[in-house]
């Protein structure tokens, strides 16, 4: 049909009109082209552009409806831990948490000529009376909260000193949390020669300082009575 309308068009002299049925054809063809330039390249008046964006929001939001109403409780059950499981990854540590300090509890006490060496995590530290430590981030306790630290490998006085094997169970060092704070910033730099490759990062470990407030498990008097 379309080279039939060609043709003709061809023959027929600028000077003279073309037939009607060759018109008729030829706004039939136009009409077909707009509607089709339409249909690709219409973008929609304004009031259209914000009826879809008032439905694309209005979809969005009864999606993260839905996500939130079926998605969430399995998050924060996949995520939070009972008590239980808290004590025992503590306990793995090398620390109990026994509760919050009172302000009208003093458990700081005199020096006292007995030092221990605990382990929390994976580092081991010697320990007296009134000593500060400082520890990576202990997990499930706040500032001014009394622990116990568990893991106690030896103690030791002027008279005697006791080894465990590896651990005494009977002897226990009391702390108390002062400050949740983070170490100096230190570099880290990665390059590869003739690969154009560089990369700089930084890392603050965190930490926590404890302050030793009593060692237990070990006989005093004679201490006393020595450094008398």
């Amino acid at each position: 049909m379309f080279g039939t309308l060609t043709l003709r068009s061809k023959l027929v002299p600028f000077a003279q009109s073309p037939p009607s049925n060759n018109i008729a054809a030829l706004a039939s063809i136009d009409s077909l082209r707009c509607f089709s330039s339409r249909t690709t390249g219409y973008s929609g008046s304004e009031d259209d552009e914000e009826e879809d964006g008032s439905d694309e929001s209005e979809v969005e939001d009864s999606c993260d409806e839905e996500d939130g109403s079926e998605m969430g409780p399995k998050l924060v059950a996949r995520s939070g831990k009972s008590e239980a499981e808290k004590v025992k990854e503590a306990a793995s540590i090398g620390y109990s948490v026994i509760g919050p300090l009172i302000s009208s509890e003093n458990p700081f006490k005199p020096y006292e000529p007995i030092f221990a060496v605990v382990q929390i995590g994976s580092h081991q530290f010697k320990v007296s009376n009134g000593d500060s430590i400082f520890t990576e981030r202990l997990k499930y306790c706040e500032v001014n909260d009394k622990l116990i630290l568990n893991k106690v490998l030896m103690m030791g006085s002027r008279t005697e000193t006791i080894i465990g094997r590896p651990i005494l169970t009977e002897a226990a060092v009391h702390a108390v949390v002062e400050e949740h704070a983070l170490d100096a910033k230190v570099i880290i730099f990665k390059k590869k020669r003739r690969k154009n490759y560089r990369r700089t990062k930084g890392h603050r470990q965190e930490l926590t300082k404890l302050r030793i407030t009593d060692i237990q498990g070990i006989d005093k008097l004679d201490n006393f009575a020595v450094a008398s």
